[in-house]
């Protein structure tokens, strides 16, 4: 650590304000520039949004993120229980809750790769200049921040730790990718022999005379001792979780004591049922990998024969055009659990059924093998950084 220079975060970095277009312009609006806001924030690399603004929006009202720029979310309900920032790919806008931070010329020798790990690995940190707004969201003290105190090793060390981690990071990524294509090739097949090729002798029925369906519940938030971050307590899943776990659910952000479900009588969610959120955020799908709970915005499937596999059930429910079941403008804020219930299925037959299982058993499988080791490699980055980005481990100490 001698031969490690000290600096303030805000000593070697410059920092710019994001904005949000009139969303009463419709030209500013369904452009070609991707626009970042804390729900495309996700991961450690940003390139692209749902949301895009044109050319008039960036000039009256946002500004553009360079490519290697990071975007840090300094305010919002995304700063509840994680500190979303990513690393710029291709120039982007974003609004006024994130922050771009780029690295001063003087000190361009400073990889942006590393900046980002010197994030994720003093997490704690950041946490203790987080201000609570309000329930599940924060905000950063910034001139704290950014006289938070960053230690930069020689150049030598500095491209071995960002070679190490960027490494880590590409293997994430290529798992997420992989994971990625491999449900697309399944929800195809899914779509080919259930949705394109109906078969009308198929009989119609309704969601719960297939399955027994149950809703979540959750403690009275005020006792706060129902509430727990320890992971050798009951995994509690909610919608931002089923929105971060892809198919499979190995990780919750909140957990409740045994003690709090058996005196709540929360319904237990057994491996491999699949979940659905059906309020506030309509139609995250996911499916578990332990006995977990869950709160009363997401339902449970327990089919009633085997013939209806959680594959089968992910994909109808992922597939399902909610808009059925209530007007467009209503639909998140009327839905409810009796309307779940009668949620209408047309049955295939017990032959397809059973050859659609075998079709894609092993491409779920290998889906949630992925998933366990994206799971690995994020523990192992998150135990390592903070001893790498002190110094108290040598990158040469790993090998």
């Amino acid at each position: 650590m001698s031969e490690w220079t000290t600096y303030q975060l805000g000593e070697i970095t410059e920092w710019y304000s994001g904005g949000t277009p009139s969303k009463q312009k419709e030209e500013y609006w369904n452009g070609e520039i991707p626009w970042i806001s804390a729900r495309s924030l996700k991961g450690t690399r940003v390139s692209d949004s749902d949301l895009k603004i044109t050319q008039e929006g960036l000039d009256n009202g946002s500004r553009l993120a360079l490519r290697y720029d990071l975007l840090l979310l300094v305010r919002g309900s995304g700063l509840f229980n994680s500190i979303p920032i990513s690393i710029v790919e291709k120039p982007v806008a974003f609004n006024q809750d994130i922050k771009a931070i780029r690295i001063k010329k003087e000190f361009d020798y400073i990889s942006p790769w590393f900046l980002l790990y010197w994030f994720y690995g003093n997490t704690r940190i950041l946490n203790g200049i987080m201000e609570e707004t309000g329930i599940g969201a924060g905000k950063f003290d910034l001139p704290l921040l950014k006289d938070l105190t960053i230690e930069i090793p020689p150049q030598k060390e500095l491209e071995e730790l960002t070679k190490t981690f960027k490494s880590i990071d590409d293997k994430l990524i290529l798992l997420q990718e992989q994971n990625q294509t491999l449900e697309e090739l399944a929800q195809t097949l899914f779509k080919r022999w259930f949705v394109e090729n109906e078969d009308p002798e198929w009989e119609l029925k309704s969601l719960s005379e297939i399955a027994d369906i149950k809703i979540g519940r959750t403690p009275p938030r005020k006792e706060e001792q129902w509430f727990s971050k320890d992971d050798e307590d009951v995994k509690w899943v909610s919608i931002k979780d089923l929105g971060e776990s892809g198919i499979y659910i190995l990780n919750t952000s909140e957990y409740l004591t045994q003690e709090a479900v058996d005196k709540f009588k929360i319904p237990l969610i057994r491996e491999n049922t699949v979940l659905l959120s059906f309020k506030m955020t309509l139609g995250r799908v996911g499916i578990t990998t332990e006995t977990m709970v869950s709160n009363e915005a997401i339902a449970q499937f327990i089919p009633k024969k085997k013939e209806i596999t959680p594959e089968f059930l992910y994909f109808y429910l992922k597939t399902f055009k909610y808009q059925k079941l209530g007007s467009t403008s209503s639909i998140v804020t009327s839905i409810n659990s009796g309307m779940i219930k009668d949620m209408p299925i047309s049955v295939p037959d017990t032959d397809s059924l059973s050859r659609f299982s075998n079709a894609v058993k092993s491409i779920f499988e290998k889906i949630k093998s992925n998933s366990k080791e994206i799971q690995s490699l994020t523990q192992l980055r998150d135990t390592l950084l903070p001893k790498l980005m002190s110094g108290e481990l040598k990158v040469k100490e790993l090998v």
